[in-house]
């Protein structure tokens, strides 16, 4: 079996060669190096455009990713990137799709379901999603460099020709052709947002181990924040008396207000006289052992894993968001447009998505439905017949 049947197997590990290195530069935040420490300066130019065309650092970061992916494969198949075909973009879809996703732990059947919290366990490969976000990022990069004339001829990547023309001069207003997916693109199910049910979320709330992790989920499940926002709260961003916080939204960058519960901001006023005021321009949340430093993505992922694995559920940060949102829409005492505002969403069709009936709470009404003792149909008494019976009451 050679190299490329190896990928597309994937029984192949890829070289690891290069990585993705912080630059400190504003044009270029983060760039591709090879095994020797030098830059790539192709995709650094694909990258920087991307900085200058004012994408965020993760997205550059995110696309830089793919890029190292892309490479690597390369590599592998002792193939030039100018060079580049389809078939070796089929390599790479091959490679995700059976390779094993380090950051995932694998699970015997990939059908199955946490029974405590009702949601599929994880494959143990990449998902489709991140599949699909691959061939974009390589399609863009190629479709820069056949800008300024450098690459293949024809990008890599197929597309649907017939995709795009429908969805060109579409208006946003008529419903989204039914087409079929490019070639090499994976089939993406759209699963509906799901919220912890109430009695989930208590037992979630009390497993906590101190008041700082439980001012933090308090705070994801009364604002719909995400994680990367709330983590860069800072304390001169905090209005008390408002009942509100300013966050640095993920989308548009700005800093925008969001709300807070009484009993959230209680828990975050406990925090504080334990850890301590923060110095002005500097992060609310700090670790609580060693030297105090501003907690990490990572080290609240590792919080909630601690107390997934202790209640044998699979919750993550953004099903808290979930939580909040599918809370405010299904309140009556909220408007759609106002939980639009809240969630900070562009299209009030993301927020539509959160109306609806919550399946736990359906199941729960189910064995209401269930218990309810069955109405036995009524026999007329010893002397009376069903025709005389009928006449009085009716039948």
């Amino acid at each position: 079996m050679g190299v490329r049947e190896e990928l597309l197997e994937g029984c192949g590990g890829l070289p690891q060669l290069g990585e993705v290195v912080a630059t400190g530069r504003g044009s270029l935040p983060f760039a591709l190096v090879d095994a020797a420490g030098a830059e790539v300066e192709v995709v650094s130019g694909f990258l920087r455009d991307l900085s200058l065309s004012d994408c965020s650092p993760l997205t550059v970061r995110s696309y830089a990713m793919d890029l190292l992916r892309w490479w690597r494969i390369l590599v592998a198949l002792q193939v030039d990137w100018q060079q580049a075909t389809a078939d070796e973009v089929a390599v790479m879809v091959g490679w995700l799709r059976s390779a094993p996703n380090p950051q995932r732990r694998p699970t015997a059947d990939h059908a199955a379901v946490n029974p405590r919290t009702g949601k599929p366990l994880l494959r143990a490969g990449y998902a489709p999603a991140t599949i699909n976000h691959a061939l974009s990022v390589v399609s863009a990069f190629y479709t820069f460099h056949a800008q300024h004339g450098r690459g293949p001829v024809v990008n890599p990547v197929p597309v649907s020709f017939r995709r795009r023309a429908l969805l060109s001069h579409r208006s946003p207003m008529e419903p989204v052709p039914v087409v079929r997916r490019a070639p090499l693109r994976q089939k993406q199910p759209d699963a509906p947002p799901r919220a912890i049910p109430d009695p989930l979320w208590d037992e979630l709330f009390a497993a906590l181990a101190c008041v700082r992790d439980q001012a933090l989920m308090a705070l994801f499940v009364s604002s719909a924040a995400r994680a990367s926002e709330l983590l860069g709260l800072t304390g001169d961003r905090i209005d008390w008396a408002g009942q509100r916080f300013w966050v640095v939204s993920k989308g548009s960058r700005l800093v925008e207000p969001v709300p807070a519960s009484p009993q959230a901001l209680t828990l975050l006023a406990l925090y504080l006289d334990e850890a301590g005021l923060p110095a002005p321009g500097q992060p609310v949340w700090r670790t609580l052992r060693g030297e105090p430093r501003a907690l990490s993505y990572w080290a609240l992922r590792r919080m909630l894993q601690r107390v997934n694995t202790r209640l044998g559920t699979n919750w993550t940060f953004h099903d808290l968001r979930h939580t909040a949102a599918t809370r405010m829409a299904n309140d009556p005492a909220l408007t759609l447009p106002q939980v639009q505002t809240i969630l900070r969403h562009r299209n009030i069709a993301d927020t539509l998505r959160y109306v609806r009936t919550d399946i736990d709470e359906l199941f729960s009404r189910l064995q209401q439905h269930f218990r309810r003792p069955r109405v036995e149909q009524m026999r007329p008494a010893a002397g009376y017949t069903a025709e005389d019976v009928a006449v009085v009451f009716g039948g």
